[in-house]
């Protein structure tokens, strides 16, 4: 068995400029012939000018898309798993649920709530050994960014790309984000037949709940045996919500009578919501993020042996479109626009 990935997907986004380069090539092709437009009749020109072939120049451009596409994809290493290992590990099982309702873009804690939740989520992946973390997305209503999983690495780029973009239900529904922890969980055991790890699920949240059962889920999910805490992400004195549109602020939100909305976060809430799910609430503040203490809280729980497959050897394949590329360079710096007796070009003369 295998598993495909990429070493460095970042050089993945390069691909984006095959389209632009495209697009600049038809209007290069459509401005040279509106400028021999100019000089009289296309097809007369094309007569007195018999050893030009288009054909050759659009192959050359062709091959020289192609070789570039795959030199971007040699620099992003395409990899292949070719040793699976079973790794027993210590651990718990923990979900994060966070909070990506508008009012987490307040700047109350900088540079911004949700970009310090993910700051601190990302550290806390770093300094996990043998948990397995499940990432969960909540604003009105809430869905599983990341199944539970031992691949701290996926973790984090999932991590990356949580925006308040990706749920168009507004509002804020930690009873939500709870259910669907609990939901996780019992679909977990189900698949694992394994019931015995200890659980937590972590809301990092504003707190601005506009939906109510966040307190009875917090019991439910004790009864089960699933820890709960929370973080407030805010300040007693609050914040406007930027008003950002294609990445523009747009001033700041407004309620119907056009006063300024001033987002606070409700601590008594949240206090509340740790203390029946047998957790606890620490609130942030522009130091500390409050991770570090629910992580302590966490490692003091008594951790069960995981047993997880992992590729321990990936072998690169990142020659094989380097060859590709090379070749494909040379071919295009062969073939010459101009018709002759003796060039390689002629093999593409006859399609």
């Amino acid at each position: 068995m295998n598993i495909f990935r990429f070493e460095n997907p970042e050089f993945l986004y390069a691909l984006i400029l095959m389209p632009v380069l495209l697009l600049i090539w038809l209007i290069l092709i459509k401005t040279q012939k509106k400028s021999w437009a100019k000089y009289g009749d296309i097809n007369l020109i094309n007569k007195l000018m018999p050893k030009l072939s288009y054909k050759r120049k659009n192959w050359r451009f062709v091959i020289y898309t192609i070789a570039l596409t795959s030199l971007i994809i040699a620099l992003a290493n395409p990899q292949l798993g070719s040793k699976l290992e079973k790794v027993k590990r210590k651990g718990i099982d923990m979900i994060i649920a966070i909070d990506i309702s508008n009012s987490m873009l307040a700047e109350d804690i900088k540079p911004n709530r949700l970009s310090r939740s993910k700051r601190a989520i990302s550290k806390l992946v770093d300094n996990l050994q043998g948990d397995r973390i499940g990432i969960i997305v909540f604003a009105g209503s809430a869905y599983t960014q990341l199944p539970i999983t031992t691949d701290y690495s996926a973790a984090k780029m999932f991590l990356s790309t949580v925006s308040t973009d990706y749920i168009s239900t507004q509002g804020t529904s930690i009873a939500a984000a709870i259910d669907m922890g609990r939901q996780t969980f019992e679909n977990e055991a189900k698949e694992n037949k394994n019931t015995e790890r200890n659980k937590a699920i972590i809301v990092i949240t504003d707190g601005e709940d506009h939906e109510e059962g966040a307190i009875e889920q917090a019991k439910e999910a004790a009864k089960e045996g699933i820890k709960i805490y929370t973080i407030g992400m805010g300040t007693q004195k609050g914040a406007p919500i930027p008003n950002i549109k294609n990445g523009r602020r747009l001033g700041y939100k407004k309620d119907k009578e056009g006063h300024t909305i001033i987002s606070r976060f409700n601590e008594g809430l949240l206090q509340s919501i740790a203390e029946e799910g047998d957790g606890i609430y620490v609130r942030a503040n522009n130091s500390k993020s409050g991770l570090k203490l629910i992580l302590d809280q966490i490692n003091m729980l008594n951790k069960t042996e995981i047993e997880t497959q992992t590729f321990k050897d990936y072998e690169s394949r990142f020659q094989i479109f380097v060859a590709i590329s090379l070749v494909l360079l040379i071919v295009e710096l062969l073939i010459s626009e101009r018709k002759s007796k003796f060039n390689i070009s002629k093999l593409f003369d006859k399609n």
